[in-house]
C-alpha cells in the first residue's frame, strides 16, 4: 500500500446521483444506499468524512499491519486506527497460522465506511463495495442481490445470491490467484459470506490459500517480495500461473479447501463459502437455503451432512 501525501481523497456521485464513489490511492469504494433522500445524503456525507483519513491513518501503522498476527499479540502491540483495530480483531482467530492484518484490509475499510455512514442514520439498505469485497447493511425485511464470481479477472458471475436480513450476513469477499492480492493457492475464486466484510476478507484469503497442490509442474510460483518488494508475505511463494491441472490435482486442491472451509463454518467464523477451480464448484454451507443454490454447481458440500457430487 502506497500513500501519495500530495494526493487528496476524491468523492463524486455516480449513477444519476444514486451512488457515491470514493477514491484515495489504492482504495476505491462505491456506496449504494436505499432510503429517503435526506438519509442517503447524510449517509454519503458521513461516509466521505470518515473516508478522508483512512489511507493516511493506515500508512502510519503499516509496519505493524504487515507483521504476523501472532507476533503482534505476543508483543502486546496496540494498534490505534479504527480500521487497523478492526483488521487485528478479525485476524486474531487465525493466529495459529501465518497471517497478517493486511489479509483483512479491503473488507475492514468497507466495514468502517459503512458504519460511519449509518451512524445515527437508519437506512433501509447500504452496500459498500471495495473492489469486490462488500460490506452489507440490511434494515428490517430487506434483501440484496450479490454476484458470485467464478474468475475475478473476467468478473463473470456463476450465480446471483439473494441475501435477506434474517440471514445476518454483513459481508462478502472473494480471493483467488488472479485477484488483486497474492495467493498461495490455485483457486480461480473463493467467495465467502460472513458477519462482516473484514471477516469474509480474511477467510476468503485463507481458504484460497488452502486450495492448492504441492510441487506441480502445472503451477508456477515465485517469492512475493519479487513481485512487490514491500509485500507482507516476504519470501513466501505465491502463485503466478496455473495451467490445466490433472483430475487428481484438482481433486486434492478442492478437498483441501473444502476441509478448511468446513472448519471455519463449524467455528462460526463464516456463513458460507463458494470455491471455484477450473470448472469445478463447491459450496460449503451449514444448511441449504434457496439463496445458496448454485445454478452451475458440480459439487455441494454441507457441514452437517457431507455430499460430494463430482461431474
Amino acid at each position: 500500500m502506497v500513500c501519495d501525501s500530495t494526493a487528496r481523497p476524491s468523492a463524486w456521485l455516480i449513477h444519476n446521483g444514486d451512488s457515491l464513489h470514493l477514491q484515495h490511492g489504492p482504495i476505491d469504494l462505491v456506496l449504494m444506499a436505499t432510503g429517503n433522500r435526506s438519509a442517503i445524503q447524510t449517509a454519503y456525507q458521513q461516509a466521505h468524512q470518515a473516508f478522508e483519513s483512512v489511507l493516511s491513518t493506515l500508512v502510519q501503522e503499516l509496519p505493524e499491519l504487515r507483521s504476523p498476527v501472532d507476533c503482534l499479540y505476543q508483543q502486546q502491540v496496540k494498534l490505534l486506527g479504527p480500521v487497523a483495530k478492526r483488521m487485528m480483531a478479525v485476524t486474531r482467530p487465525f493466529r495459529d497460522q501465518f497471517v497478517t492484518p493486511m489479509a483483512a484490509v479491503a473488507g475492514a475499510v468497507a466495514d468502517h465506511v459503512m458504519h460511519a455512514a449509518l451512524s445515527d442514520n437508519p437506512l433501509r439498505k447500504l452496500m459498500v463495495n471495495n473492489g469486490g469485497d462488500i460490506a452489507i447493511h440490511l434494515g428490517p425485511n430487506q434483501s440484496a442481490r450479490v454476484g458470485i464470481c467464478k474468475r475475478p479477472i473476467d468478473q463473470m458471475h456463476a450465480d446471483i445470491l439473494t441475501i435477506h436480513t434474517s440471514d445476518r450476513i454483513g459481508g462478502v469477499a472473494t480471493s483467488g490467484w488472479q485477484g488483486r492480492s497474492h495467493s498461495l493457492g490455485v483457486a480461480d475464486a473463493v467467495t465467502v459470506l460472513a458477519a462482516d466484510a473484514a471477516s469474509a476478507d480474511v477467510a476468503a484469503t485463507l481458504i484460497a490459500n488452502r486450495v492448492t497442490v504441492e510441487e506441480s509442474v502445472n503451477v508456477e510460483r515465485c517469492p512475493a517480495n519479487t513481485l512487490q518488494p514491500d509485500s507482507d508475505l516476504g519470501e513466501t511463494l505465491v502463485t503466478v500461473a496455473v495451467s490445466q491441472l490433472s483430475d487428481n490435482e484438482r481433486e486434492i486442491a478442492m478437498l483441501s479447501g473444502i476441509d478448511y472451509a468446513q472448519q471455519l463454518l463449524c467455528s462460526g467464523l463464516i456463513a458460507a463459502a463458494y470455491i471455484h477451480l477450473q470448472g469445478k464448484t463447491a459450496i460449503v454451507v451449514d444448511k441449504q437455503p434457496d439463496a445458496l443454490m448454485s445454478i452451475d454447481k458440480q459439487m455441494m458440500v454441507c457441514s452437517s451432512e457431507e455430499v460430494r457430487q463430482w461431474a
